[in-house]
């Protein structure tokens, strides 16, 4: 009876997380703040899933197979966010870098002078 309950409560909470990571996706508008919703709940929201199915099981062997999982993610999510994070400023600064260039160039070549 405990086993059923505490397993109702971890997949009500990660399914919870995983729907306001899934609200976050669909309010922010910028790449950086999507990634930051998305990474922190599905992180959290996963590990309370697979914690539900490790009680639910209630087997050693499948636990420890569970915690490799969770293990997995907490270090395979965060870092691959990261990597998407740092491409998209890295790309933004490129394109800036890009129109400040063009601007000058108009400014030498008897364009308008930029101010």
């Amino acid at each position: 009876m405990i086993r059923e309950i505490l397993t109702c409560i971890f997949l009500l909470a990660g399914s919870l997380v995983m729907l306001l990571a899934t609200i976050g996706v669909a309010r922010f508008r910028d790449t950086l703040c999507r990634s930051h919703a998305l990474t922190k709940a599905t992180t959290f929201g996963v590990s309370l899933l697979l914690v539900a199915l490790w009680i639910a099981l209630g087997d050693d062997i499948a636990g420890l197979k569970i915690l490799l999982v969770v293990s997995f993610c907490m270090l395979t999510i965060p870092l691959a966010s990261h990597l998407v994070a740092s491409l998209y400023y890295r790309q933004l600064h490129e394109v800036a870098k890009k129109r400040e260039e063009k601007e000058n160039e108009k400014g030498h070549t008897g364009g308008k002078p930029v101010v």
